[in-house]
């Protein structure tokens, strides 16, 4: 049984899903990302941030996965600071929804000042609504990155246990289980961030405590059985059934399990694809 804790389905097939179902992945967390191009409305993030709230749970159930979300402004594009205020101003009944575990995924993409802005006024949301947060750590300079991300949620006073720190790879793993609380995320793409063997590598030096594994598959090269792979690599790699059951359940499992929403069934069964309603 495997919890996918962060993944794009937005831009996945149906195809994947049924996939996902058949090697044992049950439940499964959209984090809030960037489309391919800057939305220029509030009204264009609202209508997306009820897609995924909506329709993704509704898709995702008729194939036996049952899907959260998390609602928040994404840093990519967070260097428009008026569009952040009207879309932060209105994002209260997507937080509010059943749906939704976490605000996220925030944080830093070039590491400017109008994304700390953005990040620092989400942070002060969620602990507003007592809402977990995913953390998106920049892919390029992420030594600056974390350091930042680190500094900004201790302006915030955020509680670092209810905080997954997400895309740490070799530069940061060590900084961020030391020196905060959170919980850690790696995640594994077919070519970039990390793979499976990397994945156990890290591991076998830091141990499993606090780590989450995901395969976040967006529109990029990428692999909605990311987990799999790493579940089949690090048996292979000799690690103990502990430890994988910690990187792929019970980790992510103790995460969201901080948020009210969370209450994830692992029961469901796909429907027959007749029966589907359009």
């Amino acid at each position: 049984m495997i919890i996918e804790p962060h993944i794009h389905m937005y831009s996945r097939t149906t195809d994947d899903y049924q996939a996902m179902y058949g090697a044992g992945i049950r439940v499964c967390v959209e984090p809030s990302f960037w489309l391919g191009s800057d939305r220029r409305y509030a009204g264009t993030f609202f209508d997306y941030f009820r897609l995924v709230l909506d329709f993704e749970t509704v898709r995702a159930r008729r194939f036996g996965v049952d899907h959260f979300a998390a609602i928040g402004y994404n840093p990519k594009e967070a260097g428009n600071t008026t569009l952040v205020n009207e879309v932060l101003a209105g994002m209260g009944e997507y937080l509010d929804h059943e749906r939704c575990v976490a605000l996220g995924e925030i944080g830093f993409d070039r590491i400017t000042d109008n994304e700390e802005y953005a990040l620092l006024r989400q942070l002060d949301i969620a602990q507003e609504r007592n809402l977990p947060v995913i953390v998106h750590l920049p892919h390029v300079n992420k030594p600056a990155g974390i350091e930042r991300t680190l500094a900004c949620l201790r302006k915030a006073g955020m509680d670092e246990r209810r905080v997954y720190l997400d895309h740490n790879t070799e530069e940061t793993i060590d900084l961020a289980l030391k020196e905060s609380g959170c919980f850690c995320g790696l995640t594994v793409y077919p070519f970039s961030k990390l793979n499976p063997a990397r994945v156990s590598d890290i591991v076998r030096r830091v141990g499993s405590e606090r780590i989450i594994v995901s395969g976040s598959a967006d529109w990029g090269v990428s692999d909605p059985l990311s987990l799999i792979k790493v579940v089949e690599h690090m048996k292979a790699d000799g690690h103990d059934a502990q430890t994988v059951h910690r990187l792929v359940f019970a980790n992510a499992m103790a995460f969201y399990s901080q948020s009210p929403a969370w209450r994830p069934r692992f029961d469901l069964a796909p429907v027959d694809p007749r029966e589907f309603q359009r």
